[in-house]
């Protein structure tokens, strides 16, 4: 009997792609428990109690620790030393690892790597996990890439297992312009829109939402058919920046600044939109491009970061380099100019559906679990 003991920072208290995840994560291994008897168990460091959703894991098998660190570590290593299988979600969680390898030599130790916390030079007691990690699970090839050339991860430990969809994410059954945003939002129906979510930042700035700002200012020179939407919570100093950058470029009329868009509302958002952009530098995977694409919304985004393994053939999108203005200009004209029929939309909710669904990411788990590869 398996007895598996899940590490995370944060699960149910926030949003966020690690945090999405997580609860992906969280309720696959639940699954897997049920099925084959195993003991599974969720830890969550910044979580309190009344965070979870019981739809991912039953209560039993979740315990919070509301950012108390001497007890989620006390506790983290105490049930450790008890487990087969220790996964990490995140590089710092690598010193209760350690400990418990010490005292539990037995237990097999996984690490999840997503992206820009594992893309640069570590200090010595996280990056000596790569010693110690039975399998190093990176979301993305990018990130694959960057662990083995950085850190001289073994590559027979580095193994990409992409992030999927929320199992529970609700998915249309139709793929019309919702009426009340077209109202919100005054578009018109012959208007194109063009979406993008993403948290808007002054220290993230390489999401690449300047470049989308630039190649629209470059599109409405011939054509005025463009509404740019672009979403997410935002610090005031960055807010004030691109609406600037907005008026610079004259797009005032063109342009939507939303702020934070709730769960049940950025479903209508999808379908909204024609098209969805994202260049950015800095991805570990994405898990935007495929709830996009799960509502039949062509994407776009860089080919510099993990956003590569997110568009798997050209029906689903497009990448560019983000750097590249003229190349981004080019993809937006063309996804503009496709006729986005219903079908195409459904078409492109099936790729992403092929690709990106629990219970091939389940499969792949198992046989990790059971038999040691992914394949």
């Amino acid at each position: 009997m398996e007895k598996i003991l899940l590490l995370t920072l944060e699960t149910f208290r926030a949003a966020g792609g690690i945090q999405s995840m997580n609860r992906a994560l969280a309720n696959s291994l639940q699954g897997l428990s049920v099925k084959h008897n195993w003991i599974f168990d969720l830890y969550a460091y910044c979580d309190r109690k009344a965070d979870l959703d019981a739809r991912y894991l039953p209560k039993k098998s979740f315990s919070a620790f509301d950012k108390h660190k001497v007890k989620f570590v006390v506790q983290s290593i105490k049930k450790g030393l008890k487990a087969d299988l220790i996964i990490l979600t995140h590089i710092n969680l690598s010193a209760i690892a350690w400990v418990i390898y010490l005292l539990n030599p037995k237990c097999r130790i996984w690490l999840v790597a997503h992206g820009v916390e594992v893309w640069r030079p570590l200090k010595l007691w996280k990056k000596s996990i790569w010693n110690i990690c039975e399998h190093i699970i990176c979301v993305s090839r990018f990130t694959q890439h960057k662990v083995i050339a950085l850190h001289q991860a073994s590559t027979d430990r580095c193994v990409v297992v992409n992030n999927i969809l929320d199992p529970f994410l609700t998915l249309p059954e139709s793929f019309y312009k919702p009426d009340h945003l077209l109202k919100r939002y005054q578009v018109k129906t012959t208007q194109k829109v063009i979406f993008t979510l993403t948290r808007i930042s002054a220290s993230e700035q390489f999401k690449g939402y300047d470049q989308v700002i630039r190649a629209i200012s470059q599109l409405r020179k011939k054509r005025n058919d463009i509404k740019y939407i672009l979403a997410g919570p935002y610090d005031e100093a960055e807010k004030e920046r691109i609406l600037q950058l907005v008026s610079d470029h004259d797009l005032n009329d063109n342009f939507l600044l939303t702020g934070y868009i709730d769960d049940q509302d950025l479903a209508d958002h999808f379908l909204l939109a024609d098209v969805f952009v994202l260049p950015s530098k800095k991805e570990g995977f994405g898990i935007v491009f495929i709830e996009a694409m799960a509502f039949g919304l062509p994407v776009i985004c860089g080919n510099a970061d993990g956003s590569i393994d997110a568009v798997r053939n050209p029906q689903m999108g497009t990448t560019v380099d983000p750097d590249d203005l003229e190349a981004l200009e080019k993809a937006i004209t063309q996804q503009l100019d496709r006729v986005l029929t219903i079908e195409t939309r459904k078409g492109i909710q099936e790729q992403c559906l092929k690709y990106f669904n629990q219970e091939l990411y389940m499969q792949t788990l198992e046989r990790l679990i059971k038999n040691g590869t992914a394949s």
